[in-house]
């Protein structure tokens, strides 16, 4: 355990690993240590007992009230965004390659307003748009159905690089009212702990940096990141303090502007319900 442990802070390679002088082991045990606890992390009981989306209306209600109570912008259940992890070459035509100069695998995810991470996708590769893997995610039916059971008003924040939902808040582009202004303002505050999360996940399990690099498939890559996830939300629910230190190589690199879905008719009449929900939440700053 104290040998993966210590592969996931540090995000050195096996070989330097096995060179530590307290630890004592081989480079090819360091290979099994890390395989079995990633392997036991990623196990269905494991995952689902500490990565878990509101699974029930109290739930959502006692989350949306803790982000109405820190920002003051009702109707939050969580901030979404992806991050890219940075992994070796696949091979020469795997689409992990992003249009940035590295490989990596752009995983999303979605946190509390305690930056405890309660949804993630480590499955789509870097070149994928970030709209892209939300709209063909678990999370997005869930929250769809919650909306077209009557229950409106229960949304996540995202970047603009998202489509405008009843479900998903985005900024306004150009906002002109002090109430626009101020809901932008708000958006940006509450949003910004999904930034923080990932920024503290990277600290605390150095393997995610983009300069470690992750020397692994992209499917064994995938498994060591949702490891280090189970990890920090242990350390959330157990306040474990990191003190969070500004680094260059956490900026997430992706685009800004999300696809175009608007010849599909449902899509217009979705952007349609978004914008309502969102004039509607604009109101209530007033």
């Amino acid at each position: 355990v104290l040998v993966a442990l210590h592969f996931f802070a540090c995000g050195s390679y096996q070989h330097s690993v096995s060179q530590n002088k307290y630890l004592g082991v081989s480079q090819p045990s360091v290979s099994r240590c890390v395989e079995t606890i990633t392997a036991a992390l990623n196990h269905p009981n494991i995952m689902n007992r500490h990565i878990q989306f509101p699974n029930d209306m109290n739930q959502l209600n006692s989350l949306r009230l803790r982000f109405h109570r820190k920002y003051g912008m009702p109707g939050i259940i969580g901030c979404l965004d992806c991050t890219h992890i940075a992994i070796v070459p696949p091979n020469s035509n795997d689409p992990a390659h992003p249009e940035k100069s590295y490989h990596s695998i752009n995983v999303q995810l979605v946190c509390d307003e305690n930056m405890k991470i309660l949804h993630v996708n480590a499955r789509f590769p870097g070149s994928i748009h970030d709209s892209h893997i939300w709209s063909n995610s678990n999370i997005e039916p869930i929250l769809r159905n919650i909306y077209r059971r009557g229950n409106a008003g229960y949304y996540l924040l995202g970047d603009s690089g998202y489509p405008l939902r009843a479900w998903l808040l985005t900024p306004l582009a150009q906002p002109q009212t002090e109430e626009e202004l101020a809901y932008n303002d708000t958006h940006r505050r509450a949003r910004s702990t999904i930034e923080r999360c990932n920024g503290l996940l990277k600290m605390r399990f150095r393997c995610l940096l983009k300069h470690r690099t992750l020397h692994y498939s992209p499917s064994k890559a995938s498994k060591i990141i949702n490891a280090c996830i189970v990890l920090h939300n242990m350390c959330v629910d157990n306040n474990v303090d990191l003190v969070l230190d500004e680094d260059e190589n956490n900026v997430d690199l992706g685009n800004d502007v999300a696809e175009d879905f608007n010849d599909n008719p449902q899509v217009n009449i979705d952007l349609q319900e978004g914008r309502r929900m969102q004039r509607r939440v604009i109101n209530s700053f007033r």
